[in-house]
């Protein structure tokens, strides 16, 4: 099955994309998305933060809804928002 990640702020800096396909085994959860983006060997860019750094501290949308449950199974063609904290003022 093939998932879409969209990359916002910090996450699309440290990515180098705004968004990206991965390919996963059906039944795969958000969980295994995950690992299988920080497993991407990535070119180092000046200032911008390791990619598996920024996740940790980031939150996830499955097809604009919150994922608080990573085991949470994907289905082909789902769309995954990668969120950063943002600040604000």
């Amino acid at each position: 099955m093939q998932i879409t990640l969209r990359y916002y702020a910090a996450a699309q800096a440290a990515a180098g994309t705004a968004a990206e396909h991965l390919e996963m085994p059906d039944g795969g959860t958000l969980a295994d998305a995950l690992e299988a983006v920080r497993a991407v060997v990535r070119p180092a860019r000046d200032g911008a933060p390791q990619l598996a750094d920024v996740l940790r501290r980031c939150s996830f949308l499955v097809n604009e809804v919150a994922a608080k449950d990573h085991a949470r199974p994907l289905a082909s063609g789902d769309q995954v928002d990668v969120l950063p904290p943002f600040a604000g003022g």
